[in-house]
Parts: C-alpha cells; sequence; structure tokens
C-alpha cells in the first residue's frame, strides 16, 4: 500500500474516531438528561403521595402533574435517538460523506408514502444568443416530508437544467423555492402540523413519530 493510500487511510480513520466519539459524548448527555427526569418524576411523585395522604393545604395543582411527566417523555426520546445515532456510528453505518448538494436527502424517506411531483421550469429554455430551444441535460431533485389532513406524503420538486448544444451559452434552470428550515425534509405544512400537534394537542414527539408507522399498518 502507497504512503498516499495509508495517509488517506489514517485520515479516515480519525474522521470516523470523531464521529464515535461524537455520538458517545450526545449519547452521554441524553442519560444526563434522562437521569434528571427519572429524578423529577420521583419528586412529583412524592408530591402525590403527600396529596393523598397529607394535609388538604398541601395539594398540588392538576397542571403540576403534567411538566415532569413531559419532560421524561422528551428526555427518553432524545436517548432513544442518540442511541440509535451511537450505534449507527460504532457499527460503521453512519459514515462521513462530501457535502452533495440537493441529493443528500435523497432516499431518506418512507418509501410508502405517496409521492406528487412539481416540476418548476425556467422562464425561458431558448437560447439567450439566439440560437433556438436549449436542449435538457439533467436536473436537480429534492424531497421533502410534507402533510395533507389525515395523510402523509412527499413532495418531490424537480428542477430540470437546460443548455445550448450550437453555442457556450449559460446553462438556464429555475431557481430553488424557498425553504423554512434551509436543506431541511418537512415542507410548512408538516412544521405546522408538528408545531400544533405538540403544542395543541400535547402530543410528544416521539409519540408524533410512531403515528405514520401504526397507519401503515
Amino acid at each position: 500500500m502507497s504512503i498516499a493510500a495509508l495517509r488517506d487511510e489514517n485520515e479516515r480513520l480519525k474522521a470516523l474516531l470523531a464521529q464515535t466519539q461524537s455520538a458517545l459524548s450526545e449519547h452521554q448527555g441524553a442519560l444526563a438528561a434522562s437521569e434528571e427526569a427519572r429524578r423529577r418524576l420521583e419528586v412529583i411523585l412524592g408530591e402525590l403521595r403527600r396529596e393523598k395522604f397529607g394535609a388538604k393545604s398541601e395539594k398540588l395543582g392538576s397542571d403540576q402533574y403534567h411538566l415532569p411527566l413531559e419532560d421524561v417523555e422528551i428526555a427518553q426520546g432524545i436517548l432513544d435517538a442518540a442511541q440509535e445515532r451511537a450505534e449507527a456510528v460504532i457499527q460503521g453505518r453512519s459514515r462521513s460523506a462530501p457535502d452533495q448538494g440537493s441529493h443528500r436527502n435523497r432516499g431518506c424517506l418512507p418509501a410508502h408514502l405517496p409521492q406528487v411531483e412539481r416540476i418548476i421550469e425556467p422562464a425561458s429554455t431558448l437560447c439567450p444568443c439566439g440560437c433556438g430551444a436549449m436542449t435538457k441535460i439533467g436536473e436537480d431533485v429534492s424531497k421533502r416530508l410534507d402533510v395533507i389532513p389525515a395523510q402523509w406524503r412527499v413532495l418531490v420538486t424537480r428542477r430540470p437544467k437546460y443548455i445550448c448544444r450550437r453555442c457556450s451559452g449559460p446553462l438556464v434552470q429555475a431557481h430553488a423555492p424557498e425553504h423554512v428550515v434551509p436543506g431541511g425534509l418537512p415542507t410548512e405544512a408538516a412544521i405546522a402540523h408538528v408545531i400544533v400537534s405538540k403544542f395543541g394537542d400535547h402530543t410528544p414527539f416521539y409519540r408524533q413519530a410512531e403515528i405514520p408507522a401504526v397507519r401503515r399498518r
């Protein structure tokens, strides 16, 4: 093996080690959050016992019961996510990769969801030099998670690329639409649905993540 190959392999192993350490650090942070939530739950259980067997002046309000329970649910969700990331890094499934532009989120969404495609064409596909119609040479494809009432779907956006084969004119392509979360998977409707479910319907994030899987069955 050449010196250059050994150097590349050494850099790759260093990057993998850094990822593993980062995942383990997140895992430890999640464990600490879960432990804090457990302690808070013990405190509220103690308050409930005093509320049942103690003086009436020590009784708690109904709103106080939900706060530590919500913290436990959130901490459990964080812990599960950190464990999955740590296992993925340790088993070599998570590898650092160069920025892939608009293709970085392809394949990350459930395959069973229906897909709705929209094609955004440039304002004009005629060559600015007057050569005529330009030729399509490719396209950028991005996928985001969208939702309509009682249905999840994948919103596919295609932006064809055009170039003139008769001259060395510029490549023409429509601008990518603005996203609430740059480079993120959810659309505006999906974000609004999650926020309303969390703060309006009081549904924790980890339960929202399980709902599509239950509907699939």
